[in-house]
């Protein structure tokens, strides 16, 4: 299919850090197609720096999730200065990645002659499919990055590069390691650990994490652990500490989004849950072993760029039943070139449910042993991690 007159792109993606990250071969495929086009890209506050500093990026536009929250009037105000100035941008195309309500809107009300989007099948508000002029079908079973791309491949824009690439500045070098020195791990082999997400139903017990990082630091390296900044995340940090007879570096609540991807990179190894972190730790070329739970690999796996980025590289069945992803399986234990998942096979994982019956924990989680991951790390130890410019120093001002 032809588009004519295509000078300016906007991609909306009003989701989560892990997600934002994921896009980055849609906006690959689209400077393929049109490569005099700016592109913009809409995201949620707290996102954007997942693709900060990316050169095929003119602008990045942030949405303040607080105004969901905000009274009705600043809501509205707020709703409407952003819609203002997505109009006045004069965008040819609009390319929703989002799929819910608000993008909707925000995508028709910018008066792009262009407005692709996944078929809402029902779901939404009446006549939400009317807002868009190009719909495809939303693929079942695809990893999220070849999902997403097969919103630009219905309409004849091929891929330009599978690989996922978060840019860093010098400043967050010097940062990272200024603070290992003083952690005195600098020079050490070391492995990332983030037992946390913001979803707690996404958590491994503590006692387990605290037996495993015990053995990573008993098998001669370091264990470095990190978290998110919410108190109930430095709250599960401590509970685990508490209960190891090693003594980890803990940076828990003290590093930006940019310096986990800095300190992935330095890492042998990513250990950790099915989060951003993760994500990231694979973006930068790092091996990861991650645990999930009522989460889907086949879909939100971590994408190994050495792996799955190869010309023709196939990824499972043709059919619509059949899993298009680097993870072909809908459950268990999983390997994806440098990268492991380690899930439980009971017939109702994934479920995508917040936790069993409602409880926000995670009995499949919960069920896997400190000895079963530790062996699993241990292997995974042996395995080069991919080391592509895939954490790129950003030379100019930030």
């Amino acid at each position: 299919m032809e588009f004519k007159g295509v000078n300016k792109i906007l991609i909306l993606k009003l989701r989560l850090i892990g997600d934002v990250l994921l896009t980055v071969p849609v906006i690959k495929a689209l400077k393929g197609a049109f490569p005099g086009a700016r592109i913009s890209v809409l995201v949620n506050s707290g996102t954007e720096e997942m693709l900060t500093e990316n050169p095929l990026i003119d602008e990045i536009i942030v949405f303040e999730r607080g105004l969901k929250k905000a009274a009705l009037a600043k809501r509205v105000k707020g709703e409407l200065r952003l819609v203002k100035e997505l109009r006045r941008r004069g965008f040819d195309m609009t390319v929703d990645l989002t799929s819910g309500d608000r993008p909707a809107l925000l995508g028709f009300m910018t008066g792009a002659r262009y407005r692709l989007g996944f078929d809402p099948a029902g779901k939404g508000f009446a006549g939400k499919k009317y807002l868009y002029t190009h719909l495809a079908k939303r693929p079942r079973l695809k990893h999220v990055v070849l999902r997403d791309l097969t919103l630009l491949e219905a309409f004849g824009i091929g891929r330009k590069g599978l690989s996922i690439d978060i840019y860093t500045s010098p400043s967050d070098e010097a940062f990272m390691e200024r603070l290992l020195k003083e952690a005195v791990c600098s020079n050490s082999r070391f492995v990332h650990v983030h037992p946390t997400a913001s979803e707690f139903y996404k958590c491994w017990t503590d006692e387990g994490m605290a037996q495993v990082m015990d053995a990573i630091e008993g098998a001669g390296l370091r264990a470095v652990v990190t978290s998110g900044p919410a108190q109930r995340e430095l709250d599960m940090v401590a509970s685990i500490l508490s209960r190891m007879k090693t003594r980890p570096v803990d940076l828990s609540g003290r590093l930006g989004l940019k310096h986990l991807a800095v300190l992935s990179r330095r890492a042998v190894l990513f250990f950790g849950v099915d989060t951003a972190p993760m994500h990231i730790a694979a973006a930068v070329g790092t091996p990861v072993v991650a645990l999930f739970g009522p989460s889907g690999a086949f879909d939100w796996g971590p994408w190994d760029n050495s792996e799955n980025s190869r010309p023709g590289k196939g990824f499972g069945g043709d059919g619509e039943a059949s899993i298009q992803s680097p993870y072909t399986e809908l459950r268990g234990v999983q390997t994806s070139g440098a990268h492991t998942i380690i899930q439980r096979g009971w017939e109702c994982v994934p479920c995508g449910k917040k936790g069993c019956k409602a409880s926000g924990k995670s009995d499949c989680l919960a069920d896997l042993t400190a000895e079963e991951v530790r062996a699993v790390i241990i292997e995974r130890l042996k395995v080069p991690a991919y080391r592509g410019a895939k954490v790129i120093p950003f030379r100019g001002t930030r």
